[in-house]
């Protein structure tokens, strides 16, 4: 048995506690979500009752529509020099895509705080049996949830990127192979895999309903513990396993597409906790969306200034704080570059915890 040495064993014992601290974080932030949680679902449903959130939905499928059928696939069916390795570069690594994503952050954080503050009901709310970070994390996660459901409609676009052929089912539902049961593909991993996706669906179902507590801490213990099944079982059956339950042979790399949505998704997460921030501060919820803007402008138009000057510290310094150039570099092409991961987790930790400090400041006042 292979002995580790004591740098070896030092770095597990950091990761394990690194592990355990971040595991005890997100317990206790599931509690406390899970307190306000008709705070969340009264913020979520809001975003469907306003004019503006069905404005961005429309302008941003339209702008994403663009993309794809123009230059996307334009340039994917081309031959010759003209053709590309990966459409996402052409999708969200364009200048226009990003002036009109700096848009979409400011006008969905715009009513979180300003709308309240403007309407005198934000003293009712702190009157609430909730603590401060709580009715904070709540806007926020709401807001996120709907972000992501702005890009889930994309997810179309995915078989046309990718290439993507016939699926191949390892498991045969045919009555003649019962006597062969299971089927090469039923492993330990796929069934983790499967149990796991089982378990999402049911706790999914469990959601609708009206459950007493019980009930609902069972439905999000199976949700999010299906969901870690699922992805860990997922990821050994199609690591170890030689036959899949289900393989999809695509023409194009999968990585970019896996890289491009995780750095949406977390630049996103960074530019709503500011919005959030600015919205917590001012009581007209236009001032709220002018300046979320102006202050979220130079992680956008850094790329976009002197584009000649590709060397030197100041080029360097707008590398690392230009998000456009994180996905022209990075993400669209299949890297994840842990320089910018740490730009937005922290600078979405910080913007949370200013809003978390004003709110107490009102209270105080």
């Amino acid at each position: 048995m292979p002995t580790l040495n004591s740098h070896e064993a030092f770095t597990l014992a950091t990761l394990g506690v690194v592990l355990l601290v971040l595991l005890g974080i997100g317990t206790f932030l599931a509690v406390g979500l899970f307190q306000s949680r008709s705070l969340v679902r009264r913020e979520f449903g809001a975003y469907f009752l306003s004019p503006i959130a069905y404005v961005v939905f429309v302008v941003f499928l339209g702008v994403t529509g663009i993309f794809l059928f123009a230059p996307a696939l334009e340039k994917l069916t081309a031959t010759g020099p003209d053709g590309i390795e990966s459409p996402m570069q052409r999708m969200f690594a364009d200048k226009i895509f990003w002036m009109v994503f700096l848009f979409i952050p400011p006008l969905l954080t715009m009513r979180l705080f300003a709308a309240e503050r403007g309407s005198g009901t934000l003293e009712m709310l702190m009157t609430a049996p909730l603590r401060d970070w709580q009715i904070v994390f709540s806007k926020y996660l709401a807001c996120l949830a709907f972000y992501v459901v702005l890009f889930l409609p994309t997810l179309i676009y995915l078989p046309v990127l990718l290439g993507a052929q016939r699926p191949l089912w390892g498991i045969v539902l045919d009555a003649s192979y019962l006597p062969t049961w299971p089927q090469p593909a039923l492993t330990p991993y796929s069934l983790l895999f499967l149990g796991g996706l089982a378990g999402v669906v049911l706790g999914l179902v469990l959601l609708w309903f009206r459950l007493g507590t019980v009930g609902r801490l069972l439905s999000l213990l199976l949700l999010f513990g299906g969901a870690a099944a699922a992805i860990a079982g997922g990821l050994l059956h199609y690591q170890r396993d030689t036959i899949h339950v289900v393989d999809i042979p695509v023409a194009l790399d999968p990585y970019p597409v896996l890289a491009t949505y995780l750095g949406l998704f977390l630049a996103g997460a960074m530019f709503l906790s500011l919005g959030l921030f600015i919205s917590s501060l001012v009581r007209d919820q236009l001032v709220a969306a002018l300046i979320a803007l102006a202050l979220s402008l130079p992680f956008i138009v850094g790329a976009f200034w002197r584009p000649e000057l590709r060397s030197g510290p100041v080029y360097e310094a707008l590398k690392f704080f230009s998000v456009p150039l994180h996905f022209e570099q990075g993400f669209t092409r299949g890297l994840v570059d842990t320089r910018p991961l740490v730009l937005y987790a922290s600078l979405t930790l910080f913007c949370l915890f200013l809003t978390v400090r004003s709110l107490e400041s009102r209270r105080w006042h």
